[in-house]
């Protein structure tokens, strides 16, 4: 094989290799959460906003930044679609981690839960689990596409 064709060889191999495993579940478990959390918040706004207004907002906003995570870590690695990802995953582990705090701190303010009220308990602490993991997960595959040996392998 001549040689300028195997790092294209090698870069497609990562890539499909990074498309397995962690990733699709990760990329699966975003695309139920998002799905679940929009149409909830959408299904509340319309029929009992007036009951919980802030809460079912910030299910609101925690169902589009699913989706956009959901699509950015599906196109990770097709220009700025990485670093909309990382945004997205911390904006997502901001938010449950504030929400998480004030609905424990000032539960006045949540009349009704919202997927990140008590660090997502609703939802069985996925969205506390699930950005931690999206950040490490693009964190290694972003070491793996740059060349750079996986954590564990290399020299010591």
């Amino acid at each position: 094989m001549p040689q300028s064709e195997q790092p294209a060889t090698a870069a497609a191999a990562r890539t499909a290799e990074q498309s397995s495993g962690l990733g699709k579940v990760l990329i699966a478990v975003y695309l139920v959460l998002a799905i679940a959390a929009t149409f909830r918040s959408v299904y509340q706004i319309l029929t009992k906003f007036d009951e919980a207004p802030l809460a079912y907002s910030l299910s609101a906003v925690a169902g589009l930044v699913y989706i956009v995570a959901t699509v950015a870590l599906i196109k990770r690695g097709h220009g700025a679609w990485r670093a909309v990802a990382r945004w997205a995953l911390v904006f997502e582990l901001c938010g449950v981690l504030i929400v998480g705090t004030l609905s424990l701190i000032a539960p006045q303010l949540f009349a009704h839960p919202s997927v990140w009220s008590q660090y997502g308990i609703g939802y069985v602490f996925i969205p506390l689990v699930l950005p931690v993991l999206g950040l490490l997960w693009l964190r290694s595959t972003g070491r793996e596409a740059a060349g750079a040996p996986a954590r564990g392998e290399g020299s010591a």
